[in-house]
């Protein structure tokens, strides 16, 4: 039986790539830091199946101790700070966690087993300001946020320790990929939550930055798909994975509220405290590589994802008792 251990398995994309490793047979590991009170919603459903160990990316020694213990085949790095404003506000922990975090995983897997397969958690959010359209692996990086900064030097550490050592070491350089269950604070699922709160009137408007702002999203559960697949092939290497179609922030809008029933232009007020320091305008993903060589594809289109996101909103709403007896027409 194959054991994996997954680091952030507590996010959203550590949840949905659980499913697919037990799906799949593997014994799966959850790299989980301790703390005072435990956020285990996401995998609450598949929590028995799974064998925890604590780990803070910030502490080689409870990396080292976790790899030692477990002897893992596969290791996916999905833990970091990964919310781009936050990342503004505190640029040190960013770089420790989000940068420094991948080196010292791959540097005890080099020094306790080498054969162990590791996966890196890249991001669009690398290209920043971006050189050409639509981006590659081949794309030169310009971060413009210190999350995309510190995503850039856990992708070039990464290059650099299978280079190097020879391991099996790949990064997916992932565009936006949302679901039900990523966080209230990533537009997306700011978007969806605003519109099943202004649909079941617990709200009167949506407060929400530059909507001119493109991007390249997809659904999790597909990109999850990708990055188990990378550490399948005989040789490593780096994926961009994407859907290949960019939305701006308002065809995200419209196409939520026009579910509902609802203009969006009714319900969303522009506000300069959401615009960021140094804007992405556009992102857009080349996948060819990954749709030649790993046999990928995405299977949710982003309507389907964004009613789906909706669906799942209005219903967390509605369980909560604040007014079960608005429904979607």
């Amino acid at each position: 039986m194959k054991r994996a251990m997954i680091t952030g398995i507590t996010g959203q994309d550590g949840s949905y790539l659980a499913e697919l490793l037990l799906d799949k047979g593997y014994d799966v590991i959850g790299a989980v830091r301790r703390s005072s009170t435990e956020a285990f919603e996401r995998i609450e459903h598949i929590r028995h199946k799974i064998k925890f160990v604590q780990v803070d990316l910030l502490d080689q020694t409870s990396i080292m101790d976790a790899i030692q213990q477990h002897r893992p085949h596969e290791v996916y790095n999905l833990g970091a700070m990964s919310f781009v404003p936050t990342s503004w506000n505190q640029p040190i922990y960013t770089a420790e966690s989000t940068g420094l975090g991948a080196t010292r995983i791959l540097d005890a897997i080099h020094k306790i087993d080498d054969k162990i397969r590791f996966y890196q958690a890249s991001s669009s959010e690398m290209f920043g300001k971006v050189h050409e359209t639509p981006q590659s692996e081949t794309t030169p990086f310009h971060p413009r946020s210190p999350y995309g900064v510190a995503k850039v030097y856990g992708h070039f550490i990464t290059m650099n320790y299978r280079e190097s050592y020879g391991m099996h070491a790949s990064s997916g350089i992932l565009f936006n990929h949302e679901s039900p269950r990523r966080g209230l604070e990533f537009v997306t699922r700011k978007v969806t939550d605003g519109v099943a709160r202004i649909k079941l009137q617990l709200a009167h408007e949506l407060h929400l930055g530059n909507l001119e702002a493109q991007r390249d999203w997809g659904h999790a559960r597909d990109f999850v798909m990708a990055m188990w697949l990378m550490l399948q092939q005989d040789e490593p290497d780096d994926y961009v994975i994407s859907t290949g179609q960019t939305h701006s922030i308002a065809q995200l809008c419209d196409t939520a509220f026009s579910y509902c029933g609802m203009n969006y232009k009714d319900f969303v007020v522009t506000d300069p405290d959401f615009v960021r320091p140094a804007e992405v305008d556009l992102l857009l993903g080349d996948s060819s590589k990954a749709y030649e060589k790993l046999n990928w594809k995405p299977e949710v289109s982003f309507e389907d994802m964004i009613v789906e996101m909706v669906e799942a909103d209005l219903a967390r709403l509605k369980r909560s008792g604040e007014n079960p007896h608005v429904v979607v027409g």
